[in-house]
């Protein structure tokens, strides 16, 4: 034991030094050659080597080479940096090593403390077992339409457990034009088909349109085809946009249809004062999907979904065997409220994250980073050369850059570019998307160490990649 003792010790070590580096150093840089072919190429070894080899390898030829979500100026995709309290729990985690799909231990136990206080932080009623920790919002996304599916089938007489879709009538689901891919691989991976997937257009904010969702449920109905399911976006990955939830809910309501919300991003925005009323309406969705690892900062993997009614993800996957029989708690294990059996002891990162910082900490955190999103987009609007193309609710910003020298085709080719151009520069990282069919800039905030200095690091940082890559000067500048 005493190897692993020193083991320990080391690793904690060269994470801490990791950890307290990443601010000085560049936020993300091509892995050169030889360290790719190390990463990719190695031979099974055919004898073991000591802890404290491998611990060298991992700080000389992994650590060197992050995503680069650990730094203040990395504003790409939804991706947070760890919390400390997660990294800290990673060891005592793995000593453990549980199956958490139920029984009476530490793992299942604490998973129910907290489903329940990611409930609370958003405001979602929660009836016990009505909601368990996933790998992320994909997985979340598929559990909470299999439930959905479930009840819309039984309405019609039929068990979608025994006889699949066959018999049922068309069963028309309702995704808004923003949200996210994981809802469409989940109607897909259902069987529900693409051929009743209905996109509901989006308004000028890109948030779902109400009138246009009405619009789509009515020729369905006059079609024959039966509207079952609506999603909804808290916070969308491009523009960070909130759909009018309680509008959304009415519509739900009245064609008794399952209203989902995907709030794996932008959920938590319901804590900062400035984006409460977009929120209104979250609780009263059928199931709600958040991702710890995203605002919190929970280490991935780590998803939720939460149920208004746990007898609805309990009755489409329930399935015990014999040799899993446990009477000993009326809410059954975690595995009958999804398709996982082994689930790994996601609750301890969780747990320690929310209890570190306390509600109170996650509020200043989401309006810290809010606030920091509608300074960007004031600093944005205010400039001559950026075009701010939507309100900024949460804590993505999107934009574009548009110099007066540039005609339309030239500036498309030029936001095409710069993304790459930045991110190589390693002074700040930022991704791009599609807005409206146009290559567009967005900027995601969701470290709490980000400052308004960062933000303007990140304007002339997009400045300089942009000047490498306009026409007429290929030759490009020297990265600063």
């Amino acid at each position: 034991m005493s190897d692993l003792n020193d083991a320990l010790r080391f690793a904690a070590d060269i994470a801490a030094d990791h950890l307290n580096a990443v601010p000085r150093g560049p936020v993300w840089q091509p892995v050169p050659e030889p360290d790719r072919e190390w990463l990719t190429g190695q031979p099974l070894p055919l004898t073991g080597r000591p802890l404290r080899e491998l611990l060298d390898d991992v700080r000389e030829r992994v650590l060197p080479h992050p995503m680069g979500n650990g730094h203040p100026r990395f504003f790409g995709w939804v991706n947070s940096p760890p919390s400390p309290a997660g990294v800290l729990v990673a060891a005592p985690s793995a000593a453990l090593n549980p199956s958490c799909a139920g029984g009476d231990h530490a793992g299942a136990l604490l998973e129910r403390t907290a489903v329940r206080w990611l409930a609370e932080l958003v405001g979602f009623p929660h009836p016990p077992g009505a909601g368990l920790l996933t790998s992320g919002a994909s997985m979340a996304t598929v559990i909470a339409l299999a439930t959905a599916r479930q009840r819309a089938v039984h309405r019609q007489g039929l068990n979608v457990r025994a006889t699949g879709l066959y018999g049922s009538a068309p069963l028309a689901v309702y995704l808004p034009a923003e949200g996210h891919s994981c809802l469409r691989k989940a109607v897909e991976l259902l069987g529900l088909g693409g051929q009743y997937t209905r996109t509901v257009p989006v308004d000028r904010a890109f948030r779902l349109d109400p009138g246009e969702l009405r619009r789509l449920i009515s020729a369905d109905l006059d079609a024959g085809v039966r509207p079952f399911l609506i999603a909804a976006s808290a916070g969308t990955v491009n523009t960070g946009a909130v759909d009018p939830l309680n509008e959304v809910a009415d519509i739900a309501e009245a064609h008794g249809m399952w209203f989902h919300i995907d709030g794996a991003y932008g959920a938590l925005g319901v804590l900062a004062e400035r984006a409460r009323p977009a929120f209104t309406g979250l609780e009263r969705a059928d199931s709600l999907v958040i991702d710890p690892h995203k605002w919190l900062g929970v280490p991935v993997d780590c998803g939720c979904v939460l149920f208004r009614d746990p007898a609805g993800p309990r009755g489409t996957f329930s399935l015990v065997p014999a040799y899993l029989e446990d009477d000993s708690d009326d809410l059954g294990w975690f595995s009958e409220y999804g398709p996982e059996q082994t689930r790994p002891f996601r609750a301890l990162r969780v747990w320690a994250t929310i209890a570190h910082l306390g509600r109170d900490g996650v509020t200043r955190l989401v309006r810290a980073t809010t606030g920091l999103a509608a300074t960007l987009a004031d600093m944005i609007d205010s400039a001559a050369d950026f075009d701010l193309l939507a309100p900024a609710v949460t804590s993505v910003v999107a934009f574009r850059y548009r110099p007066a020298s540039l005609d339309d085709g030239a500036v498309e080719a030029l936001n095409r570019a710069i993304p790459a151009a930045v991110q190589r520069r390693g002074r700040a990282f930022l991704t791009g998307t599609r807005l409206s069919g146009s290559a567009v800039l967005r900027a995601c905030i969701l470290h709490p160490d980000t400052t308004e200095g960062d933000l303007q690091v990140l304007l002339d940082e997009i400045r300089d990649a942009a000047g490498e890559t306009e026409p007429g000067n290929r030759c490009g500048r020297r990265a600063g």
